[in-house]
């Protein structure tokens, strides 16, 4: 398959992530398919979709008359069985079992050519396409937070992976504006490799009441960060960012330096999760 026989993407999960790719695609000139088992969670994520591109249009980014085709490109479904084109990526649970489960059911009913992207931030490629039929065409394609904003998108290749998948891998997120590099398949893969320890060291500081979490988010954005840790876990999720850790400290064998913070188990046992239920480290109740 080429990039120009490209003309159907399918995104499963309509969460933060996969609403941000959804609209990517649908602004690259893509039909897409925006997949979630809510209803609810696709309402939200339409309606966040035409708040982006109303920002989009405020700072002469997007041209006020392609708001709508851009959003008419975009098509929702509950039913599974919709899930058919060219190019799939899924925005699921950080959960190589639940990945997994998905592509082969995605594969029964899609062409054997139809290409399997995952936007995992730490699970090995490898890990997912060896349990999937034509493992060859299992790809990682790691968006980042905000994924209608960030530019870098990391595109990893397992084992089996075809050489030619990744490269379309690479010109579709070019096509979709972004920053695209090639990632060896690795825990972790480049960013969140180098950048967990952003979280873990100060989940750590925390821990041991060397400072609290809003004087340690400070002093981080004193230092030139644009946002301090605890501020960037609320945005991104602290139960998506806690399950990378946990799936990264599995992955390097439990080493130390990867280790989850409890006080990040207990906010995700208490389902205050950040932004997303309005409460995480911050109270966002009336934001």
């Amino acid at each position: 398959m080429t990039l120009e026989e490209l003309k159907t993407i399918v995104i499963v999960g309509a969460g933060t992530m996969g609403t941000g790719i959804a609209q990517m695609s649908a602004m690259a000139g893509y039909n897409t398919i925006l997949y979630d088992i809510a209803d609810a969670s696709i309402d939200k994520a339409l309606a966040s979709i035409g708040k982006n591109i109303d920002g989009g249009i405020k700072r002469n980014k997007i041209k006020a008359e392609d708001k709508e085709p851009i959003l008419a490109r975009i098509q929702r479904s509950t039913d599974s069985y919709d899930l058919k084109g060219d190019f799939i990526i899924e925005a699921i649970l950080e959960n190589a079992e639940i990945k997994v489960d998905l592509f082969k059911k995605l594969a029964s009913f899609n062409r054997p050519d139809t290409i399997f992207a995952s936007n995992t931030s730490s699970i090995p490629i490898t890990e997912i396409a060896a349990k999937v039929p034509n493992p060859g065409r299992v790809v990682g394609m790691h968006f980042f937070n905000p994924a209608h904003i960030m530019k870098l998108v990391e595109v990893i290749s397992g084992a089996a992976t075809e050489p030619a998948v990744a490269q379309l891998t690479l010109d579709l997120a070019i096509k979709m504006g972004k920053k695209a590099v090639m990632a060896k398949d690795s825990p972790g893969f480049i960013v969140n490799r180098v950048a967990r320890h952003f979280y873990v060291e100060s989940l750590k500081t925390l821990e041991e009441q060397v400072a609290d979490f809003e004087t340690i988010d400070a002093l981080m954005e004193n230092n030139g960060f644009r946002m301090g840790p605890f501020k960037l876990m609320d945005l991104i999720g602290i139960d998506t960012n806690f399950a990378v850790t946990k799936s990264m400290y599995q992955s390097f064998f439990n080493e130390a330096k990867f280790r989850p913070s409890r006080i990040q188990q207990q906010k995700v046992d208490a389902g205050h999760l950040g932004k997303k239920s309005g409460k995480g480290f911050y109270d966002y109740s009336e934001s």
